[in-house]
């Protein structure tokens, strides 16, 4: 679905998604490090009907892309900028509310 670009100049960082170490160009979006160098065809499952989902807009209109960075939920992959060793999960269903 999504190639990565070969960009002989990029600086390269380690990300983590769902436990297995990437690397990936500095620069990007969550969003395209996952789907382009993580091979997944979505990156969350509906919470209303338990769907795969992904990315639609890539420019934070649409919230498809909604993925846990860093324990942090509810966090727009497609214009969010990796960091080394960022921690990304997808997001699976309703949340629970912790009161």
């Amino acid at each position: 679905m999504f190639e990565p670009v070969k960009e002989e100049s990029s600086e390269l960082i380690t990300i983590h998604f769902e436990g297995t170490r990437f690397t990936v160009p500095a620069g990007i979006t969550v969003a395209a490090a996952v789907m382009a160098y993580g091979r997944q065809d979505s990156i969350r499952i509906s919470p209303a009907d338990g769907e795969k989902r992904a990315p639609f807009c890539f420019i934070g209109v649409c919230h498809e892309c909604l993925m846990e960075i860093n324990s942090v939920p509810n966090q727009q992959a497609c214009i969010t900028e990796v960091q080394a060793d960022m921690k990304i999960r997808r997001q699976n269903g309703p949340l629970e509310v912790v009161t």
